[in-house]
């Protein structure tokens, strides 16, 4: 009995969970899954600035820098895709693109 409890709590909690899916819910939920796999190809990733082709190597703390302005960059992405899906409002999209731009994925032109 407890089992079939919990099988039909987790489906019910599913089915709430697919409903409340907006436009964008799969594709935010694959750039996530793809940029936490272990390994991934896919980081965030800043600009190049001008200073970087001065022909000097960068330092380590400079590395760590861009590193965390990246991320800090990537989350508020990631942050107003998710509001805007959320809203269910179809301009997530475009944010979805930009944050595969982001991470090095390759994105498709938004509908």
């Amino acid at each position: 009995m407890r089992e079939i409890v919990c099988m039909l709590g987790f489906a019910i909690a599913l089915g709430a969970t697919a409903a409340a899916a907006g436009p964008c819910t799969t594709e935010i939920t694959d750039v996530e899954k793809a940029v936490n796999a272990p390994n991934s190809p896919y980081v965030p990733m800043a600009r190049q600035t001008v200073a970087a082709q001065d022909g000097r190597q960068p330092t380590p703390s400079s590395v760590a820098s861009a590193e965390q302005r990246a991320d800090a960059h990537y989350n508020e992405v990631l942050g107003k895709a998710k509001a805007l899906d959320a809203a269910n409002n179809s301009d997530c999209k475009e944010v979805v693109r930009e944050l595969k731009l982001l991470v090095g994925m390759n994105p498709k032109k938004a509908d």
